[in-house]
């Protein structure tokens, strides 16, 4: 497992994938930091955050879409399968090391925040608590969105084809809860709302810690992971 992960972060260094997606997330992430901050006069990044949950939609298909489907491309899936690390491991190292550069990145776009300490009007800065609610449930946001990614990943060797998966069921996951009020039905409202990540992100941004989000965020997580474990053990097994 070890060296699945270490093959999969220096792939990320070796390709221009990795400083694509660093580039991409900075680019995205500074742009939208600015819109909702500098430009509406406040230090309270909450609208950051979720103007960036949309951003994922795009920026996280460009980390996991290689996963397994250049494997395919390649033709060197074979040696995957037939390599002594059991597929649970496989398909945990390559999860882990696409969210090893997420979450990297993440943590280095923190450095936003540092201009808004002296930026605040009548010397209040932004709300700390808040601030790392928000960065939390990203976290757990973007864990999700990669498992989703990763099990993407597996059904294709097109790398275009698992980005515009990906892509796809990303944005029925945030926009789920948007439809809610053109909805007569109170069972598709509530299935909508229950599927959708974005509603249950809305505690976060109190500065308060959602168990019941959180939960959520890694089951779905899990559910997707072990997708893709299972298509892997199907295909070993064919």
């Amino acid at each position: 497992m070890l060296a699945i992960y270490k093959k999969e972060m220096r792939t990320y260094f070796t390709t221009p994938l990795g400083y694509v997606f660093l580039a991409v997330f900075l680019a995205v992430s500074g742009f939208l930091f600015a819109f909702s901050t500098f430009q509406s006069q406040t230090s309270d990044v909450s609208g950051y955050f979720q103007l960036m949950i949309f951003g994922y939609i795009v920026i996280v298909p460009l980390l996991t879409m290689r996963s397994f489907a250049e494997e395919r491309r390649t033709r060197t899936e074979q040696l995957l399968m037939t390599s002594p690390v059991t597929i649970p491991a496989m398909v945990f190292a390559k999860f882990l090391a696409a969210f090893t550069m997420f979450g990297g990145t993440v943590l280095l776009s923190c450095l936003y925040y540092l201009p808004l300490f002296g930026y605040a009007e009548e010397n209040a800065g932004p709300n700390v608590g808040r601030a790392f609610g928000c960065l939390i449930a990203m976290l757990l946001l973007g864990m999700c969105f990669i498992a989703v990614g990763i099990f993407v990943s597996t059904l294709t060797e097109s790398t275009v084809t698992a980005s515009i998966g990906t892509m796809t069921i990303l944005l029925v996951f945030v926009v789920a809860a948007i439809f809610n009020n053109l909805i007569d039905s109170y069972v598709v409202r509530s299935v909508l709302s229950w599927i959708s990540v974005y509603s249950r992100y809305v505690n976060f941004t109190y500065g308060m810690f959602d168990i019941a989000a959180a939960v959520y965020y890694l089951s779905i997580t899990g559910v997707f992971l072990f997708l893709a474990i299972r298509v892997y053990e199907r295909r070993r097994y064919a």
